[in-house]
């Protein structure tokens, strides 16, 4: 025979599923159930990235070198901290610095000319302070979804250039972008796991000029970065 407790604590972190004929067909517990009572929440993340950049062409650049450019998505990698602050019911205030390894590159094809495709690789090693508002919705059992949104301040503490004779194009050392994105907590005896997609759309041109034919060909050159997040608190 199973016996189930009957303390009002053991009734509330623990649910029973019962079958047609009165049977115990499963029981599920709340996992950390008094997780959302407590102010703050540190924990720390692991995020691979997918980065490029928004392009705007200068129509003012034509002659034998004009050139014409396009992106690509690069892969990168991050990681950090995360301090979650609960402001109100389903609402948190989360500050999650951290660092981000990330490369993006452009692709220049001349357009009066047969010479080959060149491509402008720009490595940066930046660092990240985003803060954010976060809305979740009720528990169901130990999952729930939850949206964020805010923004994120960016420094670059090193820019590598491993040709720096023929990758020309340079960029600011500084950026700021709207995020957001969507996660979903799962609760586990020890910690909470939040995996979480975020889109990043920087706000700021980047585009250092320069006298050569790539940085005269572009107007402006804005970060566009894709992360998914594997968030431990």
């Amino acid at each position: 025979m199973l016996l189930l407790p009957f303390s009002a604590e053991a009734q509330r972190k623990t649910r029973a599923k019962i079958g047609k004929r009165g049977n115990i067909k499963s029981i599920t517990v709340d996992n950390l159930a008094d997780y959302d009572n407590r102010w703050f929440h540190p924990g720390f993340y692991i995020a691979p990235n997918f980065s490029s950049y928004r392009i705007e062409q200068s129509q003012a650049y034509v002659g034998s070198q004009a050139v014409t450019a396009n992106s690509i998505i690069s892969p990168g990698f991050s990681v950090g901290f995360v301090g979650d602050v609960r402001l109100a019911n389903h609402f948190n205030l989360r500050f999650a610095p951290g660092v981000s390894f990330i490369t993006r590159r452009v692709e220049f094809k001349p357009l009066l000319t047969s010479d080959s495709i060149q491509t402008q690789e720009i490595g940066t090693t930046q660092l990240e302070f985003p803060l954010l508002l976060k809305f979740h919705s009720d528990r169901r059992r130990n999952t729930r979804v939850y949206v964020v949104g805010g923004v994120k301040p960016s420094f670059n503490v090193g820019n590598r250039r491993k040709d720096p004779e023929r990758n020309l194009l340079r960029t600011d050392d500084s950026d700021i972008a709207i995020e957001y994105g969507v996660g979903l907590d799962l609760f586990y005896p020890l910690f909470k796991f939040a995996p979480e997609l975020r889109v990043s759309h920087g706000l700021t041109n980047l585009l250092q000029p320069g006298d050569n034919v790539y940085s005269r060909s572009l107007q402006s050159m804005r970060a566009h970065t894709v992360t998914l997040y594997f968030t431990f608190e």
